[in-house]
Formats: C-alpha cells, structure tokens, sequence
C-alpha cells in the first residue's frame, strides 16, 4: 500500500497511526451500516469516503485532536483498500469531508453509544464492580467549550460573566459510567443553561435493575427519584444536609427510613393521608481526619435494609461516585490533549464530534479492559495515557477489516 508523508504530531508517519481497522473490532462495520440504514443515511454506492467509514472517521477525530480532517482521513483510509479492491491510499478534500460529516448527522453515533457501549465488567472476574451483587454505576456532568460559531452560540450559549460572556460558548454534558472499569454507558449534550436534570434525564433509560447508580447533591427531588427508582435501579444520591427528612424508623446502624412527597410544603397529617411518599433510607455522616472533606454528608438510598447493606459500607461506596471526575479528566486532558475546544462549526455536528469522543474514549477502556481481565488485574492500575499512545500508534495491519481475523492488539499493562 502507498504511504503518505504527511506527518501527525513530533515524527510520526501516517502509516504508523491507527486506521479503522482497530476501531471495528469494538464498533463491527455491520453494526454500523445497520444503525446508518434505519435512518437512511448509508452510501448508495461506493464513494471516496462511504457513510461507514465515515463514522470511523469521526471516532478518529478525538483521537488526533491536533491534526487537521485531511490527516485523519489519511489515517482512517488506510483501512479502506478492502472496499476500494486496490492498494491505494485515498485523497478527499475537506469539503467532501464536512458534506460527508453533514450527511451522517448526530444521530447515528448516539446510537451507537447507546447499542455498542455496553458494561465491561464481570461479577465473578471483577468482584470489586459490584456491591450486593449491583453492579457499580455513575451519574455526572460537566461543561465543554465548543467553537466561538453563530450556530453553536444559539445552540447552546454563554455563560455569564460580569463583562458580558466568556470566549466561548460552552455546552453541557452528562455522563453515566461504570465505576471500576471507567466506561461511559450512555451521554448526553445540552444547552449551557439548561438545568443539570434536563441534561441527565436521557440518560435513565440505560439504567436497569441489578445496576446501583451513585450521583451528586445536583439532583435529588421527588421527580427525580421517582424517576430514577422507576427504572429498576437502586439509587444512593447525595442530598443536601439542609433537607428535612423526617425520622419514620430509627436504624441500628446509625441511619433511619423517611418519607419523600412531590410536595416539600405537606402537613404532618397530609403525608400521612397521602398515597404517593416514596420511602427512602437516610445516611449522615462525616469524615473528621479528611481535611478536604466537607464536614458533613447526608445520602438517600432505596436500600432500606441495614443488615444487607450498612450505613458505613454505603458511605465508603459512595465516594466511588467521583470516578466520574476520572473519566472527564480522561476526555478533556488525554483525549483532546491541547485542544480544549470541540472543533466542530455547527450546532449539529459539535453532538456528532461529542459522540465520536465517547466512542474514541469507550475503545480506550475497551482495550484496556481486556489487558486487565488477561492479566488478572484491576482496570485502574494501567495507564490510560498509555493506551490512548497505544491506539494512535497501532499499525493498521493490527486487523482486518471487517475484523473477521485478527488478533486483538495488546494493551499497556
């Protein structure tokens, strides 16, 4: 095959990055063209760089966040030949590449995140994922800037600043994550002023029974909970300490069952005639020697037995909530590198470039996740630095493509 010159960050060749070869292992091109098809944009015929790809392509563009599209389609190419039935390497100009991105939409890679994005962890090979035989989830969000672009400033705008707006309009996310093994389950993308529940609402669809979803104080009302618990999934939220709960029963273990009401304003005698309270178990405590600790911490849970699940182990079990902080330092400091900013000029294709990001970030825990099931060690002791060199750096030969074949490359351990 042809090799191109052009060159990607200090010294590499092209030819010694990743193609989409690697990327197919994790995302198979049928599951692809298939999710493309139900929403009628596929390739009606062969092209320079066909819907399929395309999506590879876009994965790809979080994982070379300093180059321009030109170089990463040269890297994504590489694992084309199989379609073009030759040994050439493709030329595309970025226009083709921006009506390609446009065609493909957003759509098509929230679905993929959402049928392909699955839970790595094994309760018998991964112990430490669950708690009572519940597997270990997160919710979380965080904010993103994206291109200082007409399109996206109405799409998702400022935020304020005593001089007006900052540089750059910023969007938010929301993510759920699996606790030990750091892989995103689903996303979401909003405006930057929309409330951090609208932005974690979509979400709860991913959510089923057998899961245990920790998140923070952002969320907790009766809507939220109803919701939330509606799913089949047991919940430990942090709330704030301010809010009156009151004592139903006292717990051995230092902890008590409540009421929640669709209304915090109910009489003594109108939560008693009401038939919509959802009891909860509340959690108090502290952490006296955690000198970055706040001095107190109150949880709710719908674990309401305490021999089962006792108040210490669900406060200790909490804290992995924070994992979530983890996965966005993953996304936005290893993954985008230098570029803080989604590149992408419309409103519609800054989702697509997000989505892409969850799925270049999904293929990192992939791969690293099967190094440490291999090895028999916990996904948190390897370098997600490392891995991320690992799948810039793969030879495109690592795989065919389709990967009907091939072996998988080995991560970082």
């Amino acid at each position: 095959m042809a090799r191109t010159k052009a060159v990607l960050g200090a010294g590499a060749r092209l030819s010694d990055y990743l193609s989409a070869s690697l990327l197919a292992r994790i995302y198979p091109a049928a599951m692809i063209g298939e999710i493309l098809d139900e929403h009628g944009c596929n390739s009606k015929r062969i092209r320079s760089l066909p819907a399929v790809p395309g999506v590879y392509f876009c994965m790809a563009l979080s994982l070379y966040p300093e180059a321009a599209y030109e170089q990463v389609f040269a890297v994504v190419s590489q694992g084309l030949s199989w379609m073009q039935g030759n040994d050439s390497e493709a030329t595309i100009a970025k226009s083709s590449i921006s009506e390609m991105r446009s065609k493909i939409g957003y759509i098509p890679l929230q679905n993929l995140v959402a049928r392909a994005c699955l839970p790595l962890a094994d309760a018998k090979r991964h112990p430490d994922a669950f708690y009572a035989r519940l597997r270990l989830v997160a919710i979380d969000g965080s904010n993103l800037e994206v291109a200082d672009e007409p399109d996206n400033v109405k799409a998702f705008g400022y935020p304020g600043s005593r001089t007006g707006h900052a540089g750059y309009p910023q969007a938010q996310c929301a993510v759920l994550v699996e606790c030990a093994s750091h892989a995103i389950l689903a996303a979401h993308l909003g405006a930057y002023r929309e409330s951090e529940w609208a932005i974690c609402k979509p979400l709860l669809a991913r959510l089923e029974a057998g899961m245990l979803c920790l998140a923070d104080r952002g969320f907790n009302g009766y809507t939220h909970w109803a919701a939330a618990q509606a799913t089949g999934a047991q919940l430990l939220w942090r709330c704030p300490n301010n809010r009156k709960l009151p004592v139903v029963k006292a717990l051995s273990d230092g902890s008590y069952l409540s009421m929640i009401y669709p209304s915090g304003t109910l009489s003594k005698k109108q939560r008693q005639a009401s038939t919509e309270g959802i009891a909860v178990r509340v959690i108090d405590y502290a952490l006296p020697n955690a000198t970055e600790a706040q001095p107190r911490y109150r949880l709710l849970t719908t674990l309401l037995d305490e021999e089962t699940a006792p108040a210490l182990e669900l406060a200790a079990l909490y804290h992995q909530c924070w994992e979530v902080e983890a996965v966005f330092d993953e996304l936005k400091t290893h993954l985008l590198q230098k570029r803080r900013v989604l590149r992408s000029k419309t409103a519609d294709l800054v989702r697509q470039e997000f989505y892409g990001w969850v799925l270049a970030h999904y293929a990192v825990r992939w791969l690293m996740h099967q190094a440490a099931t291999e090895h028999c060690r916990p996904d948190r002791s390897l370098s997600f630095t490392a891995n991320v060199q690992l799948l810039r750096c793969a030879q495109p030969q690592s795989g065919a493509f389709p990967p009907s074949a091939a072996s998988i490359t080995s991560a970082m351990v």
